[in-house]
């Protein structure tokens, strides 16, 4: 298995330093890049991501921003998250306005330069080979790129987590505490962003034995909990302050312990719900409070944190083997990509979609949605009420299409937007725009019910669209990651907009789109699997620790816990540097074959 990829003796980087600036500036700007482009196929629906979430974020740093300082360290309602977001949000918008183009270009810088400090990482680790693989696989991820263009803080924790790593790896042989220091700051840092890394410096410090020395094991895990302790501990005095409590950073672990448990509580014998507005309510009904059903957190917010942190922990003791069962399984589905969008053909709609020029050529009445459709779930049931709705109770296909419209005539290459009023009443679902002749999804846009809201609102939907070389299209609704959702659907219009600009852009669109599509699907992880076996194999387990640290801590952690995968794609960056492993030893493995049959 010798090879220049994974020498003998792990070089620090003899072969990076003449080539090392000219690599990550690549690495860099071709990130930057493709995050860009991502922006501009998303900026128009990022914010509907987690839009309770987004707008409790800018409402606490509107506080701070316009000088209320005692309302933003001391409003309970935006304590279920630490304040570093919030304080980022607040400079940004004293210095550009409220503005989430300057947010998203924030987050794309740090998430580009994250790149970079992968490819860092893995060349100290390994030769240049497997480093640059690293950074260019990281360069194409279409997780990392989504991520870094919602309006959430996910995707900055990943920065100075991975800095943490790389000055760890760059002093573990070398003498000095300082730069574990750093990196225990460094955790602390992303823990006011997030607060899932909460435990990862004491559990790094825990692991130092398998890749530190003797002698400096304990005097350099001591000096990563302490970096992390300093930066943490003004969060932590502030709520004991204010609040008159011991909150390390935020609140939040008593729902989402309990969400955990519901999401493989399929029967529901436990009686728990598995949304935060399931668990208001119930809360509301069961202590007879009405003001508990539309807050979180709001009155006796933290002692309602901690009584669902007992709760939890009390189905944990009476069932402990099916919860260790719950986290094996979630373990293991964190260990997935996200199937997220990737790169589209086209460059997204330029027009402005209320522009008074906008021609309508298509439409339909709820009646004539279902009526017209060319394809209907058998299993789904369709209801016209009241000659405005059409009721939709899906059927219990997780991305099953419940209805797809006939065949719309368009003009090809031109900008269309789909208008058309939506009311979730449960579950998760989609709307998305096809091309009649591929079924090739043109647009989507995904539909989450609002929490803290009694009722739920009726969305004015608009979807623009490229259509690309497409002569018609059709519309479908679908669930999205939802069984069993249901939807109210009002009339439908299509509006033509005009002719599409930055068309050339689509040669650069398709070929990056193309590779994107790897990284939907399970490729990723039999290749991290045999990396892990080689590196075994030559013994390299001192780099083989550090590469799994991380992911170990998420999938440990993060497994207790109702867990999205935005808040552990940490631990796919270097899984990432593990697939890059295997792939320069397949090839130098099918090197060796062709060489000896030449001989």
């Amino acid at each position: 298995m010798k090879g220049p990829w994974l020498p003998d003796r792990i070089s620090a980087g003899s072969a990076l330093r003449k080539h090392t600036l000219f690599i990550c500036l690549a690495l860099f700007f071709l990130a930057f890049a493709v995050r860009t482009l991502t922006w501009q196929d998303n900026k128009r629906d990022a914010w509907k991501v987690q839009t309770y979430v987004t707008s409790g974020y800018k409402d606490s740093a509107h506080q701070l921003a316009r000088g209320d300082f005692k309302t933003f360290v001391s409003d309970v309602n935006h304590l279920g998250h630490p304040p570093g977001y919030p304080i980022l949000l607040a400079a940004l918008f004293k210095t550009v306005g409220d503005s989430n183009t300057a947010i998203q270009f924030i987050q794309t810088v740090c998430d580009s330069a994250a790149v970079v400090v992968l490819f860092l990482i893995a060349g100290e680790l390994f030769q240049i080979g497997v480093a640059v693989l690293a950074g260019a696989l990281a360069v194409l991820s279409p997780q990392f790129a989504y991520f870094s263009v919602l309006l959430l803080p996910d995707s900055l924790i990943v920065l100075p987590i991975l800095l943490a790593v790389y000055f760890i790896v760059r002093t573990r042989s070398k003498r000095g505490l300082v730069a574990f220091l750093i990196a225990g700051a460094l955790i602390g840092l992303s823990c006011w962003l997030r607060a899932n890394a909460l435990f990862l410096a004491p559990f790094l410090a825990l692991l130092t034995p398998f890749f530190l020395p003797k002698g400096k094991r304990l005097p350099a895990g001591s000096a990563i909990v302490a970096g992390a302790i300093l930066i943490i501990a003004p969060i932590t005095i502030k709520n004991a302050i204010v609040f008159r409590r011991f909150i390390p950073l935020s609140l939040g672990a008593g729902q989402t312990l309990l969400e955990g448990i519901s999401d493989y509580d399929e029967k529901g014998t436990l009686n728990i719900p598995n949304t935060d507005l399931g668990i208001m309510r119930q809360e509301a009904q069961w202590y007879g409070k009405p003001d508990y059903a539309l807050l979180l957190f709001g009155e006796d917010g933290i002692d309602r944190d901690r009584m669902r942190v007992a709760r939890g922990f009390a189905v944990i003791r009476s069932h402990p083997v099916w919860f260790a069962g719950v986290m094996g399984q979630r373990a293991i589905a964190s260990t997935r990509l996200d199937p997220v969008p990737v790169l589209q053909p086209e460059s997204p709609v330029s027009h402005k979609l209320d522009d008074s020029l906008v021609r309508s050529i298509w439409g339909q009445q709820p009646g004539e949605i279902t009526s017209a459709a060319s394809e209907r779930s058998p299993k789904a049931t369709f209801t016209v009420v009241d000659n405005q709705w059409l009721r939709i109770d899906a059927d219990l296909a997780n991305y099953g299409s419940q209805l797809t419209t006939s065949s719309i005539n368009v003009n090809s290459f031109h900008d269309y937007v789909l208008k058309l009023p939506f009311k979730l009443e449960s579950g998760r679902a989609a709307v998305k725009v096809l091309g009649a002749a591929n079924n090739k999804v043109i647009a989507t846009m995904m539909i989450d019910l609002v929490e803290g809201v009694q009722d739920q609102p009726v969305n004015e939907l608009a979807i623009p669209f490229v259509s690309a070389n497409n002569s018609q299209v059709r519309v479908v609704i679908a669930n999205n990651a939802s069984s069993g959702p249901t939807m109210l659907v009002g009339p439908m219009q299509l509006d033509e907009l005009g002719p599409g600009s930055l068309t050339w852009l689509r040669f650069v669109r398709l070929p990056v789109g193309a590779a994107q599509r790897f990284f939907t699907t399970a490729w990723v992880l039999p290749f991290v699997v045999i990396g892990i076996v080689v590196l075994i194999r030559r013994r390299k387990l001192q780099e083989l620790a550090i590469l799994l640290a991380v992911p170990a801590y998420y999938l440990i952690v993060q497994s207790a816990l109702h867990t999205e995968r935005r808040y552990v794609y940490i631990i796919h960056f270097f899984f990432l540097v593990l697939a890059s492993v295997s792939i320069c030893w397949l090839a130098e493995s099918l090197k060796g074959i062709r060489r000896r049959r030449v001989e």
